[in-house]
């Protein structure tokens, strides 16, 4: 059993909690809070306890791990502290926020000799594990482009002076709560993004807001294949996921459904049944560290996914494509 200590109690944080209260793999011992109080329903609900401070939780024998639902512009320092403290880390994404910081935190982990893993629930949706599979298999031949999208009114929701609201903490308008998981799959499929072409802007989020709300990018991947992402920030829930292939294509569009057409015949639908992600991605964390293994999301993927992230801003300003060099951590 992996003891974890989880440092973040919002909203994410909760959700990640409640999905392993029955897990027989990890369990979240702890919390921590600047304002305990402010959780003590929480502690009477879950049975962990909540404390004040980082460091002593780093301190303490009786964790194994530390679970990060913190500001973004928090993680690196975090998971830096934790692998000097010899725990395991699994940071919720974005992973940090600039590429020096991604590989500050991947080479604090390798050195400590401690797993790290990275927040993408969508890479254990069983829709998305069996569409990678057959790409793998050669079903849709040699893939050519990818396509992603993950939008939602989520920027109606924010309020103004929070961190989720500001730019500094939120790049590149949704990417940073909803686009980077689209690029995450995208990187999956293809590989390592190359080189972007962004644009982001905001339309229609009120002023007091101070983030993008549309966001779109086009991508180059090192393997050759093209790809173009989307986030906005201020419409319905659209969340998609599309791999062309020389022999055919898949599509996702949620949990529940693969969508194939090869080069004749009508489309195939393949259904599925959804699982909490969330408690897979925190029990494949707790088999990782038993197993002494390294995490489903590798460090290259981590570190190309954050640079991608950091290029959106300055590829919009300029108005041209920056290139992104290969991590030969």
């Amino acid at each position: 059993m992996l003891r974890a200590a989880l440092f973040g109690l919002g909203r994410w944080g909760n959700r990640l909690l409640e999905s392993v209260q029955e897990s027989s793999k990890i369990r979240i011992t702890a919390g921590i809070s600047r304002d305990p109080s402010r959780h003590a329903e929480l502690a009477r609900r879950t049975g962990i306890r909540i404390v004040k401070s980082y460091a002593s939780v780093l301190k303490s024998p009786e964790i194994d791990a530390v679970v990060l639902a913190t500001p973004h512009s928090q993680h690196c320092a975090q998971v830096v502290q934790a692998a000097a403290a010899g725990k395991h880390v699994f940071v919720e994404k974005p992973f940090t926020l600039t590429r020096k910081t991604a590989e500050r935190a991947v080479d604090a982990c390798r050195q400590a000799n401690v797993t790290l893993a990275l927040g993408f629930n969508r890479r254990f949706s069983p829709v998305f594990a069996d569409m990678v599979r057959r790409i793998e298999a050669g079903e849709i031949g040699d893939v050519v482009h990818v396509e992603g999208q993950n939008s939602g009114p989520t920027g109606y929701s924010l309020t103004a002076g929070t961190w989720r609201s500001a730019r500094k903490e939120a790049p590149g308008g949704g990417m940073t709560a909803r686009g980077i998981h689209a690029l995450d799959c995208m990187i999956r499929i293809a590989g390592p993004v190359s080189r972007v072409y962004a644009r982001s802007q905001k339309l229609a989020l009120a002023p007091e807001i101070d983030i993008d709300d549309t966001t779109a990018l086009l991508l180059d991947f090192q393997r050759g294949a093209t790809g173009a992402l989307t986030t906005v920030f201020v419409t319905g829930d659209y969340w998609r996921v599309m791999a062309i292939g020389t022999k055919g294509w898949f599509e996702i569009r949620s949990d529940t459904e693969l969508v194939f057409r090869g080069l004749s015949g009508a489309p195939q639908r393949t259904p599925f049944e959804p699982i909490d992600r969330e408690r897979a991605e925190l029990e494949a964390f707790a088999d990782a560290v038993a197993a002494g293994q390294g995490f489903l999301v590798p460090p290259q993927e981590m570190v190309n996914g954050i640079a991608v992230l950091e290029s959106i801003e300055k590829s919009s300003a300029k108005r041209r494509a920056i290139a992104i060099a290969p991590y030969g951590g």
